[in-house]
């Protein structure tokens, strides 16, 4: 409510008794939308920082990267970008609404935690602020159009902070963190859908691994209380720069997004507490096994302390659990039941001689990822593969029982397969190895240099790995995996089939 100045509220009534539009416009809209702000200089241009909450950011902002709504002024939207972020938001919702039943002294179900780790618990989450423009005002927002507030004053005087107002006409475009602001509405449309569904969406927002199924009493007690820490105390920070136009606007998002460094890869796992393949690593591995884990590699190989690059280690083991390259979307549900298999082959891995050891790549090639990414890759298509044979677990105990009696020494003439001519390998003892190999008519076969007596695979791991597992089978007498019969005469080696 406005307060009345005679018969007209404040709004209406102006220095001459009757207001003009323009001055209308200047003294407020009636739908204004109070918020409290700091008001700060970035680099000395005028910015509010705000608070809102989760909920409601999606209904106050938009995105410049629809050419029928105006100038463009951001990249497309990543769907799959932004469902990932979707669901660490679900997740921090769900945390929010524990962390209240801690703060408030109420029992905490199980169910919060058994939610949390289905969905991959983590020990904090947060979420980068969000940096906005609201362009229909003057540059900095005071003056004629500018933005109504006033200061909100401690007793003692001080400034606690300013209360302005925004209205419908006050969009906040989005300058960074669109995806951000999608994952939200996508993570409410979730939330809507299970609680008035009562079942996991099967289709559109899918953010849970359990699609289709019923939820239970206890897992709605949690949904209910996350959407209600969507809607009151959990909130978006935004930075909201004042008047810019389109190709300020521009310029603000190359220097956000482009100026920045990218975290190294190691450092950013070491850090990572959320994913379970890092938690395997750091647990299993360097816990249990002692295996030693570096951030940096030795690219002088006489300077190799037989320690494994932390980011080598991360990319080998999405192999082994996901046959992917990389950890994203790996949850506790789906890892820990591999755990046992994946740990069965490090317990071997560790047994092959020099393994380890100082100056480890010159000893053995098994010190190179590219080959710990061949035996990941035939533990998962022994284990995981949808399309496993049938006597898949006695196949991979022979290939467990036989890692550490592989010739991974440099001068095993198998590695140099594609440099010999037909009788170099007759004479070396490699008839009956093409049969495994895949055509030579199709695909990269450079899998690298022998000099120095050291044989040094190349960078493009995609390609060379497959090939290095299926000579890896051919040496100890496992299934051929181009042979018609479960696999079929397919290479498989690329896809991943574990959907």
């Amino acid at each position: 409510m406005y307060p009345k100045v005679g018969e007209l509220p404040t709004p209406l009534r102006g220095p001459q008794d009757l207001d003009t539009l323009d001055t209308l416009a200047d003294s407020g809209d009636v739908n204004e939308t109070p918020f409290n702000v700091f008001i700060g200089h970035n680099l000395g241009h005028r910015v509010f920082a705000m608070s809102v909450p989760f909920r409601k950011f999606a209904d106050i902002s938009a995105v410049a990267n629809n050419r029928e709504n105006g100038p463009i002024a951001q990249r497309a939207l990543d769907e799959n970008h932004a469902k990932k972020l979707a669901v660490y938001m679900v997740k921090g919702l769900v945390s929010a609404a524990k962390m209240k039943r801690e703060i408030t002294g109420k029992p905490i179900p199980e169910t919060f935690d058994a939610l949390l780790r289905l969905l991959g618990e983590q020990p904090y989450f947060s979420l980068q602020p969000l940096v906005c423009n609201i362009r229909n005002v003057p540059m900095g927002g005071t003056g004629p159009g500018g933005i109504r507030g006033f200061r909100l004053e401690t007793p003692s005087g001080e400034t606690a902070s300013f209360k302005v107002f925004l209205s419908e006409r006050h969009v906040l475009w989005v300058v960074d963190g669109q995806h951000r602001r999608h994952a939200a509405d996508m993570a409410m449309t979730f939330l809507d859908q299970v609680r008035q569904s009562g079942k996991y969406p099967g289709k559109g927002a899918v953010l849970f691994v359990e699609k289709g199924r019923q939820v239970t009493d206890d897992e709605m007690l949690v949904w209910n209380e996350a959407y209600d820490a969507a809607r009151s105390y959990a909130t978006l920070t935004v930075e909201v720069h004042l008047g810019l136009d389109v190709e300020q606007e521009r310029q603000l998002f190359h220097d956000l997004n482009r100026l920045g460094k990218k975290v190294d890869a190691s450092l950013a796992f070491q850090f990572d507490g959320s994913n379970p393949i890092t938690h395997f690593i750091k647990r299993n591995l360097a816990g249990d096994l002692g295996l030693s884990i570096t951030d940096s590699e030795a690219k002088d190989w006489s300077e190799d302390t037989g320690s494994l690059v932390l980011k080598d280690l991360v990319a080998i083991n999405a192999t082994a659990f996901l046959n992917k390259g990389n950890v994203a979307g790996a949850t506790p549900a789906v890892i820990e039941p591999r755990e046992e298999a994946v740990m069965e082959m490090w317990s071997r891995v560790v047994e092959i001689p020099n393994f380890g050891s100082n100056r480890a790549k010159e000893k053995t090639v098994a010190a190179q990822p590219v080959v710990l990414k061949a035996l990941a890759k035939i533990t998962y298509d022994l284990n995981f593969n949808n399309r496993r044979p049938d006597n898949a677990q006695e196949v991979f105990g022979e290939f467990i029982a036989g890692i550490p009696n592989i010739d991974f020494s440099h001068d095993n003439p198998m590695w140099r397969y594609y440099e010999m001519t037909e009788e170099e390998r007759s004479a070396s003892g490699l008839e009956g190895l093409s049969s495994y190999l895949p055509d030579d008519e199709s695909g990269n076969r450079d899998l690298g240099s022998y000099q120095g007596g050291f044989m040094r695979f190349g960078a493009k791991h995609n390609d060379i790995y497959p090939i290095l597992g299926d000579m890896i089978r051919w040496s100890l007498g496992l299934p051929n995996r181009h042979a018609k019969g479960r696999f079929g005469d397919l290479d498989l080696s690329g896809l991943d089939l574990n959907l």
